[in-house]
């Protein structure tokens, strides 16, 4: 059948880049197959995939095909919806965006979409600033280059819920790649108006709205602060220069390298700010000016990076870090100026560093705990919002490097994030301490977290095939140990059940349904076994608790042995 579809895709397609592709595969049939078997699957974070021909793959059959079955939703649910798009520097993301919207005009639906690539937390703010019912961001954030993806957001400027994805996939179902798609010129519905350019004031009224989120309006006049930052060749380079240089942070230093988008990363295999290949053009280019930070973001500009000065050298903080970091220099400041609000709330994943839960105690935060996804943060944000205390929320973050300041914006925003690092690094060099000094205090008065992600990686076509089969073997024979250190609590998030092995007491976890194990080791040690949701990967998250890194590292190490034994 699979074979049958390849030949279809010959007679049908007309662009010369796929054919030239389809030609070069007719006699590999395990190319086909892998290109043709399956469908790419639509969810919660949308497409995600290989650049190429096939319906396996991103291209723009199957984009098409994602963004008419999306329009049918909406048409069924409203009368005259609008939706935002915006576009990162990925190769094709262009493309892709304007072959979106030409699906959406052609199906009467208003369109606004970017001029130019934009980041996603811009596209999340465009959806509610323009009251469109839902939003496109093509991105595959920080994937390897072959890669691209198509984010759907919905009407509140969070990633599109479980429910109304689960419609839209059937509308796609419903469709033939070929047949069933409509399409209008661009440039013909740019002049009918159904497709518009984003407007500047919309443009300008994000940027306002970061600028809002800084405590200390002057600090950087009062200190400047010398910045090395790179976008990583993405979407980041000039809304963060913009919002930097309005706030009056000067001396920003750009490496040209990885200046400008350009979708094949040269610089870096994994546009990644969490990993140091990424980072490593940026360290070279700080040590160089003497810098006192390094700021990195990723390809769509939701996550940042950071690397800090101290004693000649520049070491690189952990999601967990900056987002502990900033939680305890928002909650003080706050204070300090009057500005906290009453019963102010941090909201973080459930395998974000327990040590921020603790550190906004400390200063009277509550911490909400979601599952892992930025949208669950954003419908915390919803739910405060429509009970009129959306002014709690201070903070929100998960390990993966993303935060959010602020309430406009539903999902990560490096943009304002990386504005309030810069201020909170300022902060500390005006007093004469430093970003990194300041988390060694936090660490001397709450003990040490070595907070660490691992992932297993499961490609090809029974890569996902492999990890149900972990996580259902896990199920079926519970872990009892993990190295040396015996589980006392399990937690199963698809049951909603947390075990306590010690007395066997069972109570229900009020969260939705998700597939994840925790395990809560003796010595106060956590491991979170988590499959990714846009990747072929299991993720492990380690929290481990040691009077210092040396005996944290020995820790992990031990319960590795088990980890690998399972996964690897």
């Amino acid at each position: 059948m699979y074979k049958d579809e390849y030949r279809r895709w010959c007679r049908q397609v007309k662009e010369d880049y796929l054919l030239e592709e389809l030609n070069a595969i007719k006699d590999n049939d395990r190319e086909i197959e892998d290109r043709f078997l399956l469908n790419l699957e639509f969810g919660t974070a949308g497409l995600r995939g290989v650049l190429g021909a096939g319906t396996n793959r991103m291209n723009i059959y199957t984009v098409a095909k994602a963004t008419q079955g999306l329009a049918n939703y909406l048409l069924s649910e409203e009368e005259h919806p609008k939706v935002a798009i915006s576009y990162d520097s990925r190769n094709r993301s262009r493309e892709f965006a304007k072959i979106s919207a030409r699906v959406l005009a052609a199906n009467g639906i208003k369109v606004y979409i970017y001029s130019t690539l934009m980041p996603v937390p811009m596209l999340s703010f465009a959806v509610r600033n323009t009251g469109s019912s839902a939003g496109i961001m093509v991105t595959a954030s920080h994937n390897p280059a072959k890669y691209n993806g198509y984010k759907v957001y919905g009407p509140d400027g969070c990633q599109m819920t479980s429910e109304s994805a689960d419609k839209v996939l059937g509308e796609i179902n419903k469709l033939d790649i070929f047949k069933d798609i409509k399409k209008v010129d661009f440039e013909k519905a740019l002049e009918e108006k159904t497709i518009e350019y984003t407007p500047d004031s919309v443009i300008n009224a994000y940027y306002e709205w970061c600028l809002g989120q800084m405590m200390r309006k002057d600090i950087f006049k009062k200190e400047p602060l010398q910045l090395v930052y790179t976008p990583l060749n993405g979407a980041g380079n000039l809304p963060v220069r913009h919002v930097l240089k309005t706030a009056g942070l000067e001396n920003i230093s750009v490496g040209k390298e990885q200046e400008m988008p350009n979708g094949n990363f040269p610089t870096c295999p994994y546009p990644n700010p969490e990993i140091k290949e990424a980072m490593a053009l940026g360290l070279e280019q700080a040590k160089r000016e003497k810098a006192d930070i390094l700021i990195a973001t990723d390809p769509d500009c939701d996550r940042v990076g950071i690397a800090v000065k101290e004693a000649g050298d520049y070491i690189m903080l952990t999601g967990n870090q900056v987002g502990i970091l900033l939680v305890d220099y928002i909650a003080k400041t706050r204070k300090e100026l009057g500005t906290l609000p009453k019963n102010p709330i941090l909201v973080k994943s459930i395998v974000t560093s327990s040590l921020a839960d603790r550190v906004a105690k400390s200063h009277g935060v509550e911490t909400v705990n979601v599952l892992t996804g930025f949208k669950y943060i954003g419908d915390t944000i919803k739910k405060l919002e429509e009970k009129g205390e959306k002014d709690r929320f201070i903070l929100g973050f998960e390990e993966s490097y993303g935060y959010l300041v602020g309430t406009e914006v539903r999902d990560k925003d490096a943009v304002v994030a990386t504005l309030i690092i810069c201020e909170m690094a300022a902060y500390y060099r005006s007093i004469g301490s430093s970003v990194y000094k300041a988390l060694q205090e936090i660490y001397q008065k709450f003990g040490f977290y070595l907070n660490k992600v691992d992932s297993y990686t499961f490609e090809g076509l029974r890569g996902m095939d492999k990890m149900k089969e972990i996580m259902s073997a896990l199920r079926a024979n519970p872990l009892t140990k993990l190295g040396d250190y015996e589980v006392e609590a399990r937690e199963d998030y698809k049951t909603l059940v947390h075990k306590d092995e010690k007395t066997g007491r069972v109570t229900d976890i009020k969260l939705p349904s998700s597939n994840i194990l925790v395990y809560m080791l003796q010595g106060g040690h956590q491991v979170i076994i988590r499959p990714s949701g846009t990747e072929p990967k299991i993720k492990v998250y380690y929290s481990i608790k040691g009077k210092d890194r040396r005996e944290a590292d020995m820790i992990k190490a031990d319960i590795d042995k088990t980890i690998k034994s399972v996964l690897a």
